[in-house]
């Protein structure tokens, strides 16, 4: 089949695809497998070698992200349960002071995101918010976006989150860049998004504590006794981080040796989420007075939710697959060859379009990372070049969020705006996140190329 051909069938596959999410409500598991197989039926292949590669795609996908995420959601379990995401955020507001409270509102959402869902983060943290614009009388959007800002930079660039995580596999990423690159990118994206644009709407639109929320705002201090100590919330929060940072470090500084064995193994994902959930098992569950049937509860509740977000990511691999086998990557990779545009803004843009169009920051991510990757196995790439490719697609996943994306209801709700208001806040605050990170990204691009 043609290249023409070849790259009609992919265009008319998305667009199938976006359909089946956005207009059909279909899961976008199920969404994935269908236009996976259309795509392959189109293209020429044998059902018989189409069924191979699905099952190849999904378990090579598996293989990684399913150990992960149910790590990382279980070990942001025992963290949600014990109190440490509130402990976070009630010392740094006091170490910060009242009046730096944004920096401390967004350093809290940046920490508790990395291994926390972002709606359950900010299911805990939103009464911390409320009694804030109580006290100070200051509009919520003052506190809220902060807190947004460094919950959504952290969902969309730092791995062990899921979206991130799914990138990395699908592109084949280091974890230990792909997280530098992350902070490095996130870093300006919240400062911009969160503390600066928070002060400007928050003066701009006021919007009041909700009545039936001011008097549970107005106890929240009151747990502060009970929760674990900010140190020790701090350690088991970065262990994680700093042994997978470790590993990539002693890559590219050690010689090949016992030490570096040692640090490839603690450092790899699969070893510092095991350490971590541990740690954060026993120094915030056992050594507190939590039962083992407890911390079963926890482990269990925690795997609900992290269940179809294994399977999306799967699905993911599946559509990759397809794609590079079908023949669809080779006819990408010439086509984007002599378009002249750099991969790092063909990512950005790609998953851009997969935003806007179905909602979803995770199901954008995974889609545009299986319509670049078999573009980048075309290119010998360095591992810094692939992460920077990987934050591009995590951008422009952020920008432009609207109605089509829970997220927008979610703070809607949570903040008791209109529609127009949110759209003015939390939409403006996500677009500026993926353009600022783009533009870190973008221009790191020209020293990794």
């Amino acid at each position: 089949m043609s290249t023409t051909g070849l790259i009609l069938i992919t265009v008319i596959g998305v667009a199938v695809l976006l359909f089946l999410i956005m207009y059909s409500k279909m899961q976008a598991f199920l969404a994935l497998l269908i236009v996976s197989i259309l795509i392959g039926l189109a293209t020429g292949m044998s059902p018989g070698s189409l069924l191979e590669t699905i099952e190849a795609g999904m378990g090579g996908a598996l293989g990684f992200i399913a150990i992960v995420v149910g790590l990382g959601a279980m070990f942001g379990e025992v963290l949600r349960s014990s109190g440490g995401a509130e402990r976070l955020a009630f010392t740094l507001v006091d170490k910060f002071g009242e009046n730096r409270a944004q920096w401390a509102l967004g350093l809290t959402g940046f920490l508790v995101a990395i291994p926390v869902f972002l709606d359950v983060a900010l299911v805990i943290l939103i009464p911390i918010v409320y009694s804030l614009a109580l006290r100070t009388g200051k509009s919520l959007l003052y506190y809220a976006i902060p807190l947004l800002a460094g919950l959504a930079v952290a969902h969309s660039f730092i791995p062990p989150t899921p979206g991130p995580i799914a990138v990395a596999q699908v592109l084949n990423v280091d974890l230990g860049w792909m997280m530098l690159f992350g902070i490095i990118a996130g870093i300006p994206a919240l400062i911009v998004a969160g503390p600066i644009f928070g002060r400007y709407i928050g003066n701009k639109v006021f919007v009041g504590v909700p009545d039936h929320v001011a008097r549970a705002a107005e106890e929240v201090s009151a747990t502060k006794h009970k929760l674990p100590s900010f140190g020790l919330i701090c350690f088991i929060i970065l262990t994680p981080l700093f042994l997978i940072l470790l590993n990539t470090g002693g890559e590219l500084w050690l010689k090949e040796g016992q030490l570096l064995t040692v640090l490839t193994f603690i450092g790899h994902p699969f070893v510092a989420l095991i350490v971590a959930t541990l740690l954060a098992m026993y120094l915030l569950g056992t050594k507190r007075g939590v039962s083992k049937h407890e911390l079963q509860t926890m482990a269990t509740k925690a795997l609900e939710p992290a269940g179809i977000v294994i399977l999306i990511t799967g699905a993911g691999g599946v559509f990759k697959e397809v794609l590079i086998e079908s023949g669809v990557g080779d006819a990408m990779g010439d086509l984007m060859a002599s378009s002249g545009f750099p991969l790092v803004l063909l990512a950005f843009l790609i998953s851009t379009f997969v935003r806007v169009a179905q909602g979803s920051a995770t199901v954008a991510m995974i889609t545009a990372a299986g319509l670049v990757s078999p573009i980048v196995e075309l290119v010998d790439l360095s591992q810094p070049s692939l992460a920077l490719i990987a934050i591009a697609i995590a951008c422009g996943a952020t920008v432009l969020s609207h109605v089509n994306d829970t997220g927008f209801w979610l703070v809607k709700q949570f903040l008791g705006m209109t529609e127009k208001d949110t759209l003015k806040s939390w939409t403006v605050m996500e677009t500026i996140i993926g353009l600022v990170g783009f533009a870190t990204v973008f221009g790191l691009s020209f020293f990794f190329s």
